[in-house]
């Protein structure tokens, strides 16, 4: 009779690229003669092993630690990161990654999520192999646990497609002997598996958990057409669907299959669509968070020191386990706790501000014109009265700005739960101070605002999919397809009501680059700080698309000093800064007898400047395979431009 641990060491030999560690599913036991028969004769052990898949499934995907103790927001144009723990985050915006280097590792790269998909394909077949028997105490228990692990083995794949792209798509147990030329498949080949073991899953795991069931979290119907729906777009995406269109040069293994097909926005849409539809006992199952109304503004703690700019639904809807019930698609719980907040929060309340606002996001947030909202940089904007020396005044800017970033002036609060402004010019929170912001801004979204240093909570959002973004799959399909445009304009606008936003205008109907422009940046918006961001950019090839090339053309023609040609650049009315993730900004108060914000008796105007310059390559819109890997696995090969550390010719620029 074999031992458990021998099983699992054979295992580990035969298929070096997918096994590192096997310690967290041997100490599910403190039998040491436990055999794999004994665990797959139980349903219990058999439980606790789908449970180290769902740990696995967390780790490899934390939208607020997804590098260690860092969002991924800070290698995008979204935040800018300290340089505490590691300096984790700018060493990907300086260049300093490569196969031999991938800074941050916490279960979310190659070998990990290969890791995750063992795990699964093990409990699927063994359970079979020995007939594991049903829980006794709950029927069907046993057939949700194999659904969940067939969901999660497309999880993974997801995972590493995202990363990736192409891949192996391991979908059976590897024993000794087996034929080891693993090779890569297209991104199509694997977006069709995945959809295949995410039906399977949706034939065998409940409609719904109520969310005050024990399983309330687990992986239900909608989280599997959620999977499908998501993997449809990413396959829909001009990375993946006509790169060459958008100045992607490389080649990939498979690079003739990514030619521009519109059937796969056809796909899309038909995904989308089935996730927005989806009902449970005659009734829709997932809809938008609409709790409290439009005069409420209060905190947690029942108080208002906001002057009645953040509006309590807009709190309530990372907290409320109602949100979580009916809008929340696919989440994990206890993502981070009190102590996250703790080191975001401004140096005055004692933070570290480790992650910062950059102005490129901010400059997303709408400006509302009479009716309908626009771009700060459109000509709409400045006709309507926006000033970019005032550009925080209370009520003209999307609702979602205000509970997503605290600026120069606003209203805030101290560790004692009193009113305080805040103030970048000066003090504890100035612009480089210790611990201080270097942009500008300070994050304040999921911020349970009155908390004080005293007492503890769980953070479980953000999640891994909100109804909202498949609102904006769906509507970005319509608009591709140039059809339903109606129906897309209404159900982006619903997500904007929800927020108190004003709608988009209605020549976004008639236009469709407009629209695609404003469904872009509804995504940027709602999902700001959601883990979004690196992965959008990347999918929609920015940073080597031609009007983003020419925009940071213009940019660097605009002067010889950074921060001159950003003001410049705007005083020119060229648009939204370049979206080329090389280089961030930020926004400086300067004290101006003439200025209209007044912050502790001095008058300021506000002054764009430049932060840092960032180093983004084609080569990176996919993550390099580490070379350890390859090494185990000749068979696999390099992602584009992928080369052994020593041949990137990275450096670090000019802050």
């Amino acid at each position: 009779m074999k031992k458990l641990y021998r099983f699992s060491a054979i295992a580990l030999l035969v298929l070096p690229l997918v096994f590192t560690s096997c310690s967290d599913y041997l100490d599910r036991d403190d039998d040491d003669n436990i055999t794999e028969a004994d665990v797959f004769a139980r349903y219990e052990k058999v439980n606790g092993l789908v449970s180290d898949v769902y740990a696995a499934a967390k780790k490899a995907d934390r939208p607020l630690v997804f590098f260690e103790h860092f969002s991924n927001s800070a290698i995008t144009d979204e935040c800018e990161g300290t340089n505490v723990e590691g300096n984790i985050t700018n060493n990907f915006n300086n260049g300093a990654w490569n196969p031999n280097s991938l800074p941050g590792s916490v279960g979310q790269y190659w070998e990990a999520l290969y890791e995750g998909i063992r795990k699964a394909n093990l409990i699927i077949e063994n359970v079979q192999k020995y007939n594991t028997p049903d829980n006794p105490q709950q029927d069907g228990d046993l057939r949700n646990r194999i659904g969940e692990m067939y969901f999660m083995r497309g999880y993974f794949h997801m995972l590493l497609l995202r990363m990736y792209g192409e891949a192996p798509y391991i979908d059976r147990v590897i024993n000794a002997g087996d034929n080891m030329d693993f090779k890569k498949e297209s991104v199509h080949s694997m977006v069709e598996k995945i959809v295949t073991d995410a039906q399977t899953a949706y034939g065998m795991v409940p409609n719904k958990y109520v969310k005050t069931s024990e399983n309330f979290g687990r992986v239900d119907k909608g989280a599997c057409l959620g999977l499908i729906s998501f993997v449809r777009w990413v396959a829909a995406t001009p990375l993946w669907n006509g790169a060459s269109q958008y100045g992607y040069n490389l080649r990939r293994v498979f690079e003739n299959e990514y030619a521009y097909d519109a059937t796969r926005w056809r796909k899309a849409k038909e995904a989308a669509k089935a996730v927005l539809d989806f009902e449970v006992g005659g009734t829709k199952r997932y809809s938008l968070y609409t709790k409290h109304d439009a005069n409420d503004f209060k905190d947690p703690a029942d108080g208002n020191l906001n002057d009645s700019r953040v509006y309590a639904r807009l709190w309530d809807m990372f907290y409320d386990m109602d949100a979580f019930a009916n809008e929340y698609v696919f989440f994990m719980t206890k993502s981070k706790d009190q102590a996250w907040q703790g080191d975001i929060y401004p140096p005055s309340r004692e933070g570290s501000s480790r992650q910062q606002p950059v102005q490129e996001q901010v400059d997303e947030y709408e400006y509302i014109v009479g009716d309908y909202g626009y771009p700060v940089y459109s000509a709409e904007a400045r006709k309507g009265g926006y000033d970019d020396t005032n550009p925080y005044v209370k009520g003209t800017r999307d609702p979602r700005f205000y509970r997503d970033v605290i600026y120069h002036g606003a209203p805030y609060r101290n560790n004692k739960n009193e009113s305080k402004t805040i103030n970048t010019a000066s003090g504890s929170d100035k612009i480089g101070a210790t611990n201080a912001t270097t942009t500008g801004y300070y994050l304040r979204k999921f911020q349970q605002e009155s908390w004080n240093k005293s007492g503890n909570f769980s953070i479980n959002a953000p999640a891994i999919w909100r109804l909202p973004e498949f609102i904006y799959i769906y509507a970005e399909a319509c608009n591709e397809l140039g059809e339903d445009i109606d129906e897309a304009y209404k159900l982006v606008n619903t997500v904007r009501e929800r927020s108190f936003m004003k709608p988009m205008p209605p020549e976004v109907k008639t236009n469709q680059q407009l629209m695609r422009e404003y469904i872009q940046r509804e995504r940027r918006v709602e999902l700001f700080y959601e883990g979004k961001r690196p992965w959008t950019c990347r999918l929609y090839l920015e940073p080597t698309s031609k009007e983003e090339l020419a925009k940071e053309s213009l940019w660097k023609s605009s002067g010889s000093d950074n921060s001159k040609r950003t003001q410049k650049y705007w005083a020119a009315n060229n648009g939204a800064l370049p979206r080329c993730q090389r280089m961030i900004n930020g926004m400086r108060p300067v004290q101006d007898e003439n200025g209209a914000i007044t912050v502790d008796g001095v008058k300021y105007r506000m002054e764009r400047f430049c932060v840092e310059e960032r180093t983004f390559s084609i080569q990176h819109y996919l993550f390099p395979i580490r070379q350890s890997e390859l090494q185990k696995t000749p068979t696999i090969e390099q992602n584009p431009d992928g080369k052994p550390v020593g041949m990137y010719n990275f450096k670090k620029k000019i802050r």
